[in-house]
């Protein structure tokens, strides 16, 4: 069986996540094949298949309801992906020194583009905030799966 990273490898699957993701947030949670087909303006067959692949692995669900059926997102396979990339966001330069931690605080309340902050200080207090983003955006994901 494929693993992860081949399943998402595909546009068209992870094209049809984002709009399952889409619906979750904006709409019932649930997509039929059809209103996936008009989304992305793919033939039916092609999108059968690729929900088949989705399917198999675990990242979507289906309900049938006579011969319609109507997909949902299970993000939970996608657990092994953030794991894998969580190292490679999460790492970050230490301050080398107390002028780059002063940078950090300078950066923080007076902005980027501060006068008296050398270009290595803006960077750093740069990486600092990716980091800071990257890590609320997987706090935000886990808590969201705690409520669940």
């Amino acid at each position: 069986m494929a693993d992860i990273f081949d399943i998402v490898a595909d546009s068209t699957r992870r094209e049809i996540l984002q709009v399952l993701l889409e619906s979750q947030t904006t709409g019932s949670g649930e997509v039929s094949v059809s209103q996936i087909v008009q989304a992305l303006e793919l033939s039916q067959p092609t999108v059968s298949k690729h929900l088949k692949v989705l399917r198999d692995y675990g990242l979507v669900r289906v309900r049938e309801e006579g011969q319609h059926r109507y997909y949902h997102l299970d993000p939970s396979p996608l657990e092994e992906v953030d794991e894998w990339l969580f190292p490679f966001l999460g790492t970050a330069e230490e301050p080398s020194d107390a002028a780059d931690a002063t940078a950090i605080g300078a950066a923080s309340s007076v902005g980027f583009g501060a006068t008296g902050l050398s270009e290595s200080q803006k960077e750093f207090a740069a990486s600092v905030g990716k980091v800071a983003a990257g890590a609320a955006a997987r706090a935000a994901a886990l808590a969201s799966r705690v409520k669940r």
